[in-house]
């Protein structure tokens, strides 16, 4: 939909109204035959027909483009007056510039920023209200450190609000313990895997260690057999000598 002709201070040329909803070009676009529409406006159209409204001309969304330049220009010119006038706003700016002052105008009706609260109010009385606001939040006055809606004020009890977060905190502490317990235990078994498979290997290489000095020894029983026998026939060979 475009913007209400009602708004716009002075003439409007026919070229800049829209030419399904004849009110003023809102982000437009253009069809071949060259006639203008807002672009919510053609796409809404096209969605159950396939021509122009105005010369019944085969138009397809592919063949849409933006406003000439010169039009375009012509459009950002034109004065109008903000929406918000029927509260009390008299500004009447370019249409370039109208949603740039209509995001931050003192009329514009906005929701009050508290939680739960529903109320719509002038952007200029918004401090008002959020001081008196039935949704607002406070801090509790009798020290416990909770905050408060004003709507809970005859509900808040500080005793029960401190037990409930005690348990809370119990219960948080409980399940961190439990966690913590499990996590040791996990680590625990790790390195008592890890021990085991080192045990394991050690008592692998003490076992070729001890097959190492069995055969050691037995060379060296061996070794020492063979030295008897050579100097057993050494001396055999010395007495022979002497009989001869």
């Amino acid at each position: 939909m475009g913007y209400d002709i009602e708004r716009f201070v002075g003439y409007v040329n026919e070229g800049l109204l829209c030419s399904i909803c004849r009110d003023v070009l809102e982000d437009p676009l253009q069809a071949p035959c060259e006639h203008a529409f807002c672009t919510a406006c053609i796409h809404g159209w096209l969605v159950h027909h396939s021509n122009c409204p105005e010369d019944r001309q085969m138009i397809d969304v592919s063949l849409l483009r933006p406003l000439y330049r010169y039009m375009r220009n012509d459009l950002n010119r034109l004065q109008l007056h903000c929406k918000n006038r029927e509260y009390g706003c008299q500004m009447v700016c370019s249409l370039e510039s109208i949603d740039r002052h209509e995001r931050e105008c003192e009329y514009s009706q906005i929701p009050c920023s508290n939680p739960g609260c529903t109320v719509q109010v002038e952007r200029r009385n918004l401090d008002s209200h959020l001081a008196v606001c039935e949704y607002r939040s406070r801090e509790c006055p009798n020290g416990c450190g909770y905050t408060i809606l004003s709507v809970e004020d005859t509900q808040h009890n500080c005793v029960a609000e401190l037990r409930t977060e005690l348990e809370l905190l119990r219960s948080e502490m409980i399940c961190r313990v439990e966690e913590a317990k499990h996590e040791m235990e996990s680590r625990l078994d790790s390195q008592r895997r890890h021990m085991v498979q080192k045990e394991s290997i050690l008592q692998n290489e003490i076992e070729e260690l001890k097959s190492q000095m069995s055969r050691m020894m037995s060379d060296v029983r061996s070794l020492m057999a063979a030295e008897r026998q050579h100097r057993q026939e050494l001396e055999q060979a010395e007495l022979e000598k002497r009989e001869l």
